[in-house]
């Protein structure tokens, strides 16, 4: 099914899907089920060029030539027998909409009908490759119907008649078999060819009916290669018996090549003009005028030949239009070529003798196509122009008419033709990962600053370690001046100045009691901080102070453990005291309390005797 979906939708020119869009909504409004048969579904097979289009529905087809007509048809004839309409949709499309039908013939040529199913209508018809179906409704839209192997023949390439009597009941099908394989370069089914033979040795093509021998010789004039087959039909002597006064000999060849070389140009450059009524006075160029009036009579589609007479009158018509002022630009002219009838713009192209025309013809087929090479599809990209946007496609036929006309020849020509057209820039993307990361960034400089400060907290922790036991205001003066001159602060000589308290040596001898050896420290580096409290790193936001703050903690790593295991109320104080903030004041009145009541904070502070042997060891290690 999926294939010949496909097949309709790739096979099938623009017109001729239109045509069949307007019968299938025409059949569902109705009720009606409707299939594409015969000759179209053979050549979709086959890869033939789609010629005609021959469409079934289950119901009387003659009612829906209304619907036809309001849908943009033109009924051209009808088969009140058959229950058929021939109709013309615009783009050349021909369309014959008929009823499914099941037909017995209780004499040669004289078939009596009745509605039926489109299975019984496959089986009445003339040969296996024709005898199958597409459906065209909702639901099943492409399913293939071949209850007679058609398929296998069209591989084969071969004709089969469907039943064994089909040349006896209608000896139009011999004709018909003569016609397909002068057109395809098929050959008859074995047993097909020996009816074949049969029945034209019997003559049984004398029961051939009026109706449809002008039928078939109207097929001739809509053949792609007309003489071709007509040449086939004459050597199987068949010709006599549909127009014994008409002939290839009749036919002016060498103008119908030159009408078909036209025909293939404009095929090339989009118009899809139908030959056949343009054929038609050139196939029957060297035939008396009588007999081509006989002819057209015999023509079931009477429309048909109202076109081939009206053919001349719109071609004279079109002529003047191209050639007057309005057509003068290239792309006035283009637009008139495409938007007249496809018919008339063959027939000016092929007969006219006005070397303006002509040169216009010429232009049309090779010179203006190449300005659409020259469509800046770069820079309307870069411009945001893009297939989606409103209006794309006429846009660029809109360039392709200025670039055919000489105009947009520079790149800033072009981009002032192009900025109405250029939609606005769409804003930037939201990065949601960028605001994460900047969170995680603000808590990782947190983390940081609070590191910086416990690192600065451990140095100066140490250097009240290294003061208590020598009373050694050098190492003070040392430790907190140099964070300072890194960090661009006050000189550290002035904290050189401050002296510790004179310690007791009696209480060191005499007890575990330490009181007397850290309240000097304690009091110096109160002293320091006091004097300069910018000194504190919390505030420091230079990646280079903290590296050397890091290298710094990690040379005195040993001290800083020493220290915290000597006295952990003394590194306590000493984060009090370093803090800029206003508590630095309420840490200093601690302070204070302190030094007067030496003895009892000495009790609270003081390790056991066991653990004061550990700094001493950890001092001499460092």
């Amino acid at each position: 099914m999926a294939d010949y979906i496909y097949l309709l939708e790739s096979r099938l020119s623009q017109a001729q899907q239109k045509a069949i869009k307007a019968v299938r909504e025409i059949a569902r409004a109705k009720g009606l089920t409707v299939f594409l048969v015969g000759g179209a579904v053979r050549d979709l097979t086959s890869g033939s060029p789609v010629r005609d289009l021959d469409v079934a529905v289950q119901g009387n087809a003659l009612k829906l030539k209304k619907d036809l007509e309001k849908a943009g048809g033109v009924v051209t004839g009808e088969n009140e027998a058959g229950q058929a309409l021939f109709v013309r949709f615009p783009g050349s499309v021909r369309m014959e909409v008929g009823s499914t039908l099941s037909v017995h013939f209780p004499k040669p040529a004289k078939p009596v009908v009745k509605a039926a199913t489109i299975l019984d209508d496959l089986r009445r018809r003339d040969f296996t490759a024709n005898a199958m179906a597409l459906s065209l409704n909702e639901g099943s839209y492409g399913l293939l119907m071949d209850p007679l192997n058609g398929v296998a023949d069209i591989e084969n390439r071969e004709l089969r008649l469907v039943s064994n009597y089909g040349f006896i009941e209608d000896p139009v099908r011999m004709i018909r078999a003569a016609r397909f394989a002068a057109r395809l370069g098929w050959q008859m089914e074995e047993k097909t060819k020996a009816r074949y033979d049969t029945g034209k040795d019997e003559g049984y093509i004398s029961a051939l009916s009026s109706f449809h021998r002008g039928y078939e010789l109207e097929e001739i004039v809509h053949e792609e290669d007309p003489l071709r087959v007509m040449r086939g039909l004459e050597q199987e002597g068949w010709m006599k018996h549909l127009s014994p006064t008409w002939s290839s000999a009749k036919a002016n060849v060498a103008e119908l090549e030159k009408l078909r070389e036209a025909q293939m140009q404009l095929q090339m450059r989009g118009i899809s003009a139908g030959a056949s009524a343009a054929q038609f006075p050139l196939l029957t160029a060297k035939l008396a005028p009588k007999d081509i009036t006989a002819l057209k009579k015999s023509f079931p589609r009477h429309g048909f030949v109202v076109e081939i007479e009206a053919l001349e009158g719109e071609a004279k018509k079109f002529a003047v239009e191209l050639s007057a002022k309005q057509a003068a630009l290239p792309s006035a002219a283009w637009k008139l070529l495409m938007s007249a009838r496809p018919e008339a713009v063959l027939w000016v192209a092929y007969s006219s003798k006005n070397a303006g025309l002509q040169a216009k013809f010429k232009s049309f087929y090779t010179d203006w196509p190449q300005a659409r090479q020259k469509i800046p599809y770069t820079q309307m990209q870069e411009m945001r122009i893009v297939p989606g946007v409103p209006k794309f496609d006429e846009l660029v036929e809109n360039v392709f008419f200025e670039l055919m006309d000489g105009k947009l020849g520079t790149v800033e020509e072009m981009k002032a033709f192009l900025e109405p057209y250029s939609p606005p820039a769409p804003p930037p993307p939201v990065h949601l990962r960028r605001a994460r990361a900047t969170k995680k960034d603000a808590k990782v400089s947190k983390a940081r600053k609070k590191a910086d400060a416990n690192e600065s907290n451990g140095e100066e922790a140490e250097v009240l370690d290294a003061a208590a036991p020598g009373g050694a205001t050098a190492a003070i003066a040392g430790a907190l001046a140099k964070p300072a001159a890194e960090k661009g602060k006050a000189p550290a000589a002035k904290t050189v100045e401050v002296k510790a308290a004179p310690s007791k040596p009696a209480a060191a001898k005499t007890g575990p009691v330490k009181a007397p050896e850290k309240k000097p420290a304690k009091v110096a580096a109160k002293k320091a901080v006091a004097a300069k409290p910018v000194v504190a790193k919390p505030v420091v936001k230079k990646p280079a102070a903290k590296k050397v703050a890091a290298k710094k903690a990690a040379r005195t790593a040993p001290v800083k453990k020493a220290a915290a295991k000597k006295a952990t109320p003394a590194k306590g104080s000493a984060k009090k005291a370093v803090s800029p903030k206003p508590a630095a004041k309420k840490t200093l009145a601690k302070a204070a309390v302190a030094k007067k009541g030496t003895g009892h904070s000495a009790k609270k502070v003081a390790p056991p005797a066991k653990s004061s042997k550990k700094p001493v060891k950890s001092a001499k290690r460092r």
